[in-house]
């Protein structure tokens, strides 16, 4: 399972989505995270899930590569849907079953807040499978250019965004190939008690970390040995290029934000 993660990579194709300028990605994203709180009843979820599969769509990253690498978020999700059945108790009983009783409102908020989670996994993961890392960075940036006159560390901050964006699928392999180790060594990290699945965890931590600053010290040597003094008098050697694209995707955006307006009861 940790092969298939995919928070972090980024799938090369010929696409809409990623010949996109990274900056307009991430004011969609940013916009996008605003807006899914507006929905509240089935027109404007239903909305918002015919963009997003439209934006998956576009991008051209096969669907069964995309729903793989969040079986992981799937857990979650079905762990949010069941924490509000049994403790929201509000409205009409709609099922009951000797003590367990499901309540329409808890049913009503577990498929809202559940699908406004998977959406917003969803929508960020694209952006990522869109978009190199350093073109996130580069975007990042300059959309954040105007805080340097206040003294903000902007490129510093986008660049480390960008090396945590790069190295988790590194982590997560890494961490398949400990367990592994561990697993042919005598570890059980999937059956006993809890307590003992706890303390399995431990020998996988410890390599873990030692491995994660190791490749932190490798990483700051190699960039002290390139001269890399900070974001001051950088140039770039890809320039960003805003195109019809972008600006058709933000007026999309911005028709869907008007039709959750019309529509939220």
């Amino acid at each position: 399972m940790m092969e298939k993660m995919i928070f972090g990579r980024y799938v090369p194709a010929e696409s809409i989505i990623h010949k996109m300028d990274p900056r307009s990605k991430l004011i969609i994203i940013f916009l996008f995270v605003c807006i899914v709180f507006i929905a509240n009843n089935a027109i404007t979820y239903g909305a918002l899930v015919v963009y997003t599969f439209l934006m998956l769509g576009l991008s051209k990253v096969p669907m069964r590569f995309v729903f793989g690498g969040l079986k992981l978020v799937f857990i979650l999700i079905l762990f949010t849907f069941l924490l509000h059945i049994f403790l929201t108790k509000e409205g009409p009983v709609i099922f009951e079953l000797g003590w367990f009783k499901v309540y329409e409102e808890g049913l009503r908020q577990g498929i809202f807040i559940s699908l406004r989670f998977f959406l917003l996994i969803l929508m960020t993961s694209i952006l990522t499978l869109t978009t190199t890392p350093i073109a996130i960075t580069d975007g990042l940036e300059t959309l954040l250019g105007p805080l340097k006159k206040v003294k903000f560390p902007v490129h510093e901050l986008a660049l480390m965004m960008s090396i945590a964006l790069r190295f988790i699928p590194t982590l997560m392999q890494e961490t398949d190939k400990i367990m592994k180790a561990q697993t042919a060594r005598g570890v059980d990290f999937t059956s006993g008690p809890v307590k003992d699945r706890v303390k399995a965890v431990i020998p996988l931590l410890i390599p873990l970390f030692v491995s994660s600053f190791k490749r932190a010290e490798e990483l700051a040597t190699a960039m002290e040995a390139r001269g890399y003094r900070g974001g001051e008098g950088r140039t770039r050697y890809r320039q960003l290029s805003w195109g019809l694209a972008d600006t058709m995707m933000i007026l999309l955006l911005a028709a869907l934000t008007v039709l959750l307006i019309v529509f939220r009861t």
